[in-house]
């Protein structure tokens, strides 16, 4: 983007531009919105809020990666932006408060699920208008906002209006389609119009965003034995749940966001723009509540093993927790193999492979004890990866080949 073509408050970034201290202040509001919605689904949890709680995975989502976009483009530490985006953490931070009443508003207070949507609504629209006043001579941008506005902003802002007028599956089922209409439109809007000035940035953006996630999972370890005696059992769990965040922080950060990040930079213009989409806007989206799934898991498995007054370490896992321990694994490993697709690679049939059955595996958690359980998915967890890492060594070209 074109220096000139930015509003003389907002600075243009360059090409070599990289996350700055205002991005990661800002990432900070969204560790505590993961901390709630994994107390969201572990307060109810059954299949129907494990719905609400991919929906709502989903919206935060979605105002994350606006404004990831957007600092793309133009400096966040500098000039109006700044004062925007403190404005966006306070609507985001109002936004993870009313988390655990979005789906059962408790008496006496404000309206949550309208305060949520309200929020959203706000972040969403401040989001194009720092857009539009940021690039006055850019028309083919300002089209493509409008188009935005039209079709993945005012329909589905329409739509959870009327969803928090309701309750239980009725709301669920009506932001879901808010949900799904916001994420179709904007990818039949197109990526023609819209920027990603500096590959790396937007790379490094998304891998801090993805090291919070993993954050929030280690977090969760703690949550579960809080206020219970620490044990042999205790610890050897907290290790194995450790374990777990360890595989898969390294099976994205080894290789993979490495790969993504340099096929990113290789292209330009609308190429770029519309890999950085598939990429990273909708295929980071399952990683992220992958992590959250297997937090929920390793919260309520700890809890379990600590709990000795009223748990059995030979009780195994029950219901969505313990789908969502293997789950999330599982939901995270194909999310990783379509990535590695789409930047080209050859189908990961390690990870495919082992991704579906970990998505199965629920129906075998649930017949063994919680500890064991979470060891034997420690060790799933290294073995796939260390088999992922030889296949992708053994798939690249020798130095000889190279050279023909």
């Amino acid at each position: 983007m074109a220096r000139d073509n930015a509003h003389p408050r907002m600075v243009a970034t360059d090409d070599d531009h990289r996350v700055t201290p205002a991005e990661l202040f800002f990432d900070l509001v969204f560790v505590y919105a993961l901390i709630q919605i994994t107390a969201l689904l572990a307060e109810d949890p059954t299949p129907l809020r494990l719905l609400g709680g991919a929906v709502v995975i989903g919206l935060l989502w979605w105002c994350w990666c606006c404004f990831a976009w957007l600092g793309n483009v133009i400096r966040a530490d500098t000039g109006a932006l700044l004062g925007v985006l403190l404005v966006v953490m306070s609507a985001v931070l109002i936004v993870s408060m009313t988390v655990s009443e979005v789906y059962a508003d408790a008496e006496g207070g404000v309206d949550a699920p309208l305060v949520f949507v309200l929020c959203y609504g706000l972040l969403r629209t401040l989001h194009l208008i720092a857009y539009w006043i940021a690039h006055p001579n850019d028309p083919q941008l300002r089209a493509v906002l409008r188009r935005t506005a039209l079709t993945s902003v005012a329909p589905p802002f329409a739509l959870l209006l009327i969803g928090s007028a309701f309750s239980g599956a009725t709301q669920i089922l009506i932001w879901l389609g808010a949900l799904v209409l916001d994420y179709v439109a904007i990818y039949l809007v197109g990526g023609s119009g819209w920027r990603v000035t500096s590959p790396g940035h937007f790379a490094e953006r998304h891998g801090l965003i993805l090291i919070i996630a993993l954050g929030e999972s280690i977090t969760a370890i703690g949550v579960g034995v809080r206020g219970f005696p620490i044990t042999l059992e205790v610890l050897a769990g907290a290790v194995a749940a450790l374990l777990i965040a360890a595989g898969l922080w390294r099976l994205y950060f080894k290789r993979l966001s490495a790969d993504a990040e340099e096929r990113l930079t290789a292209l330009d213009g609308d190429e770029r723009t519309l890999l950085a989409s598939n990429v990273y806007t909708f295929l980071h989206l399952p990683l992220v509540a992958g992590v959250v799934l297997t937090a929920l898991g390793v919260e309520t498995a700890l809890h379990q093993v600590a709990d000795t007054e009223h748990y059995d370490l030979s009780e195994p896992l029950h219901g969505v927790e313990g789908w969502s321990l293997a789950g999330g694994v599982g939901l995270f490993l194909l999310a990783a193999a379509a990535i590695r697709v789409r930047i080209g690679g050859r189908p990961p049939i390690v990870l495919i492979v082992s991704g579906v059955l970990a998505l199965f595996a629920g129906l075998v958690v649930v017949l063994i004890p919680a500890l064991l359980a979470l060891v034997l998915l420690a060790a799933a967890t290294a073995g796939v990866t260390a088999l992922h890492g030889r296949s992708t060594r053994s798939s690249e070209p020798k130095p000889q080949e190279s050279a023909q």
